[in-house]
């Protein structure tokens, strides 16, 4: 028979119970949260030799799980999606990511970044074109959802016509400049800019397109080389290109101590399908570090081995593996800061804004510290020249940016 001074007892036990329960639980599963990031990729079409970007971007993703990044119980999953460089697949990769609750995406390649940027806005979902895309949309109040967040092609531009200027030495005259590019929206992108700094500096410029991929280009090199006799040689190539041009110049005899790429030519696979011998002396600039000496990568390939498993082969390919870290970091990081700000419901637009808030990242060293802000979604534009030094690439000079003040006019005269 129930008296009742039992009653209160009950109560409280039935109280307690679920307190009890939750108490034994694992920290964080009972608000355990999933947030999705969208990954653009190509492993299979004309530039799949930078596939290994998206292995970086994998691994750093892996090990943020692993490290808990996010708290007990919480995780980030990738959706990644291979477009194959496909415009009509972009813009299908885009909906199926967001069909998946992506937060943010990963693009890859300037024509598919135009092709969803439309979608970005419409939807409010921020994407990163590190390298890559419309130079303008440093411009963050005109482009609210693209980040750039590295050296857009236009200050690629600048920083290549800054490093050959610095290299002559002939007081009596300028030097002769090529500009070699692929015949796409990518490698058009900068023409404006060498145009505007032509006529402002006063050395003698003229340019040559190849068809892409980028197969067929002896008649454009020979005619640099042995008509118009160029001084020095800025190409802007990449999949298959910057490998056939190194060799086509390499052939008629044009030295490759005078050639600076741009960032997508310049990888370990572009110099090793060229030929080491032919490549040496060969320059490149980089928006990250490239080697395997930094302490992301290190604790990337310890993650393997407490796995038992060998480290991939993708990340010899250094110069792409580690933009794709990179990419992935600012990614992680500003939904890290979107979270700290607004609680475990965040929504796209919340990790866009946060993004925007990122300030003296440097990635253990891996990158110069890069700071974004609703007006700077580039942040600043900073790249480093290596050049192929017995086989590999070596820096030859300290992160810099230049004519920085003819950038800032015409990214922001366009907003």
């Amino acid at each position: 028979m129930r008296t009742s001074n039992t009653r209160p007892l009950i109560l409280l036990a039935r109280w307690l119970l679920p307190v009890v329960l939750l108490a034994g639980a694992p920290l964080g599963s009972a608000a355990a949260k999933e947030y999705v990031i969208g990954l653009q990729s190509d492993r299979s079409g004309p530039t799949q030799n930078i596939g290994p970007m998206a292995d970086g971007f994998q691994d750093y993703i892996r090990l943020q799980n692993k490290e808990q990044a996010l708290g007990p119980g919480n995780s980030f999953r990738v959706v990644e999606v291979d477009h194959g460089y496909n415009i009509p697949k972009a813009v299908e990769s885009f909906e199926r990511q967001k069909a998946e609750g992506s937060l943010s995406i990963g693009l890859f390649g300037t024509p598919p970044t135009m092709a969803v940027l439309p979608k970005l806005n419409e939807f409010h979902i921020l994407g990163t074109a590190p390298g890559f895309g419309p130079a303008a949309a440093r411009n963050g109040e005109k482009y609210p959802y693209l980040f750039p967040v590295a050296a857009s092609y236009w200050s690629q531009a600048t920083a290549s016509v800054k490093f050959v200027l610095d290299q002559w030495k002939d007081p009596s005259r300028k030097p002769r400049i090529a500009y070699l590019h692929l015949d796409n929206p990518g490698g058009r992108e900068p023409l404006v800019v060498f145009d505007a700094l032509q006529k402002q500096l006063g050395f003698e410029f003229k340019t040559w397109a190849v068809p892409p991929p980028g197969l067929e280009m002896g008649a454009q090199v020979l005619e640099i080389a042995r008509q118009y006799k160029a001084d020095w040689v800025i190409t802007h190539l990449f999949g298959v290109g910057p490998s056939v041009s190194i060799m086509e110049f390499t052939r008629v005899g044009f030295p490759r101590n005078r050639m600076v790429s741009f960032v997508w030519g310049d990888a370990e696979v572009d110099i090793n399908v060229a030929g080491l011998k032919n490549s040496e002396g060969y320059y490149g600039l980089q928006f990250a570090g490239v080697g395997q000496n930094y302490e992301v990568l290190k604790k990337i390939r310890a993650m393997y081995k407490d796995e038992g498993q060998p480290e991939p082969k993708a990340m010899q390919v250094t110069v792409y593996y580690n933009r794709g870290v990179l990419a992935a970091a600012l990614h992680a990081r500003a939904i890290e800061l979107a979270i700290r700000k607004h609680g475990p419901d965040i929504s796209s637009q919340q990790v866009a804004e946060a993004m925007q808030t990122i300030q003296d990242f440097s990635l253990g060293g891996l990158i110069p510290p890069l700071t974004l802000s609703p007006r700077d979604h580039e942040g600043g534009g900073w790249v480093q020249m290596y050049q192929v030094q017995e086989g590999k690439w070596v820096p030859v000079t300290d992160w810099y940016k230049a004519y920085s003040e003819l950038i800032d006019k015409m990214v922001y005269a366009q907003g």
